[in-house]
């Protein structure tokens, strides 16, 4: 579908500019003066004035999934028909990537075709749980209750998203600090020491005469030791995306310290989170089941949710299963079975993900409050052994020379 550019005066006088896209023109001009504005210019965009739209990792991301269900909630609410509904969406929505999609769902579902199967036709941006439970809403009549749980589902998702990145990226900030001022000391200040060293008369010791070495080592062969890490970085993306490696990846990222606990929380608030959903909308336990495996990041825990979806398909229960696996907690096993008992298990599952996420988020606060200390001690005494080592032999001199 074409993209046009217009420039517009809104009904409160102001002048405004921006793009969006429709069959042609005269459609275009129509929705904007169906808006109430008033249309000054409108051209098809080409290569030199479209806008472009740069996104990196996820296109669409929860926060987005979030803000769009509650909004189409509330309209939905108003009584307002769905392919008014998502005319009103598609020009609403910020994000371009969802924009885009959107506007080929409303042309689909005009033409008499079911959201759920207009979204599955785009499913790179839509995720497989949200066209389920669209489906699901479609074929029950209530797509407004579809969409509240998932606007539920992507701001827990979110919340607990921004928890694990709070967790993981300070520390890395300080780890790669600690790298740059090491190599700062290693191939720069220390060299400019060397010469100094050379023409003192004094006794250099062995851990001065080691840090000497490493920076002459590291300043004539800097080439060959980025070319390394490069091509061990690369080797590590490309292994790490086989079977064997995500097995391998998955094990470390488990009987790592902090880590490990972190990842069994955060996949049993996301067990909890997504099959409790899926299930209060209707959906067989065996395919909630496959599609909560596929939404876990752990290769482990994938492997276990999708094994539990076979032993399901046998006749065993839920709880069955994921308690063999050794992987999710006993609270959380037990807590599936007597939901099975008590015919409650939507409700338990729910409290499971409720429990897990203020965990995570306890979790990763802890992490935080112990991995910045650890850090800078590290750091420090790295950096004063070479500071240590570069001025000992110049004091040396100095209690000779008195």
């Amino acid at each position: 579908m074409p993209n046009y550019q217009y420039r517009i005066i809104t009904q409160d006088g102001k002048e405004k500019k921006g793009s969006m896209d429709a069959r042609n023109a005269e459609q275009a001009t129509g929705i904007l003066k169906s808006q109430g504005h008033t249309v000054v210019g409108i051209s098809e965009a080409n290569t030199f004035n479209k806008d472009i739209n740069i996104n990196i990792g996820a296109a669409v991301k929860a926060r987005d999934f979030s803000i769009f269900c509650r909004q189409l909630v509330s309209i939905l609410n108003a009584g307002v028909s769905i392919i008014e509904a998502l005319e009103m969406m598609k020009d609403a929505t910020e994000n371009k990537t969802l924009r885009a999609a959107l506007s080929g769902v409303h042309e689909d579902v005009s033409k008499g075709e079911s959201m759920a199967g207009a979204m599955r036709k785009r499913k790179k941006i839509f995720p497989e749980m949200l066209c389920n439970m669209v489906e699901a809403g479609e074929a029950s009549g209530s797509l407004d209750i579809a969409f509240t749980r998932m606007a539920t589902q992507f701001e827990k998702e979110d919340r607990l998203k921004k928890s694990i990145k709070k967790a993981t990226v300070y520390p890395i900030v300080l780890i790669f600090l600690m790298i740059g001022m090491m190599l700062l000391m290693l191939l720069w200040v220390i060299p400019t020491f060397m010469g100094m060293f050379e023409d003192m008369d004094t006794e250099i010791t062995g851990m001065t005469l080691a840090i000497l070495n490493v920076s002459n080592y590291m300043k004539d062969n800097w080439i060959v030791i980025i070319t390394v890490l490069i091509a061990g970085i690369i080797a590590l993306r490309i292994f790490s995306k086989t079977a064997a490696g995500k097995r391998v990846m998955a094990t470390i990222a488990l009987k790592l310290p902090v880590v490990g606990p972190l990842q069994t929380k955060t996949a049993c608030a996301r067990l909890g989170r997504t099959l409790s959903t899926l299930l209060g909308a209707g959906i067989p336990i065996v395919e909630a089941v496959e599609i909560t495996g596929r939404s876990m990041d752990n290769h482990h825990y994938k492997n276990a949710m999708l094994e539990t979806k076979e032993q399901i398909m046998r006749g065993r229960t839920l709880s069955q299963p994921l308690k063999a696996s050794g992987l999710f907690p006993l609270m959380v096993t037990h807590m599936v079975g007597i939901g099975e008992e008590t015919g409650n298990i939507e409700d338990m599952l729910e409290s499971i993900a409720g429990y897990y996420e203020d965990d995570v988020q306890t979790a990763t606060d802890a992490m935080m409050a112990m991995l910045e200390p650890v850090i800078i001690i590290i750091m420090a005494v790295l950096i004063g052994v070479m500071v240590i080592s570069i001025f000992q032999p110049m004091m040396d001199l100095y209690d000779a020379i008195g």
